[in-house]
């Protein structure tokens, strides 16, 4: 992995994810371990439900996601760590979904306190195998500045 220090990220950058599939049996094992609803769970409880069809918990999405860009979808130095963040769920995960994650950088802000590092606004979108959101996270990142490099002018950050 091509890892990005602070000093190699700017405004409008994209990063594309692999690929991961996700089954029925997963959807379940995820909700009987940590979101137990009955649409997660039971095939004819998520169809009478407002999902109408077994939907994966959006919790299983974002962790699934987050898989995604650790294994190469935001190549970032250090790792992701989060200060923050928006999450939503457009759309269901659903049994068979092949999912993908498209990362756009927002915003390239370096550390008044911390010279070591800066904040960075990541907008990653979740996509299904039809292209449909279904998740969409921005998150300000906490990301390393290169050791040794010299402090990056602001006027530096837009492209």
């Amino acid at each position: 992995m091509n890892e990005r220090y602070f000093e190699d990220l700017a405004v409008g950058q994209t990063f594309g994810s692999g690929r991961l599939r996700v089954d029925e049996e997963q959807i379940k094992a995820f909700a009987a371990a940590f979101d137990p609803q009955p649409f997660h769970l039971d095939e004819a409880a998520a169809r009478a439900s407002l999902f109408g069809g077994l939907a994966a918990s959006g919790w299983h999405t974002a962790a699934l996601t987050m898989r995604l860009l650790v294994e190469g979808g935001a190549p970032i130095a250090g790792g992701i760590v989060g200060a923050g963040g928006e999450i939503a769920w457009p759309r269901p995960t659903r049994p068979g979904d092949e999912l993908t994650v498209v990362s756009e950088v927002l915003d390239v802000t370096p550390s008044r306190s911390r010279p070591d590092r800066g904040m960075v606004t990541l907008r990653s979108t979740t996509l299904n195998q039809n292209g449909e959101a279904v998740q969409v996270l921005t998150a300000r990142l906490v990301v390393p500045r290169r050791p040794g490099a010299p402090p990056r002018a602001a006027a530096d950050r837009q492209p």
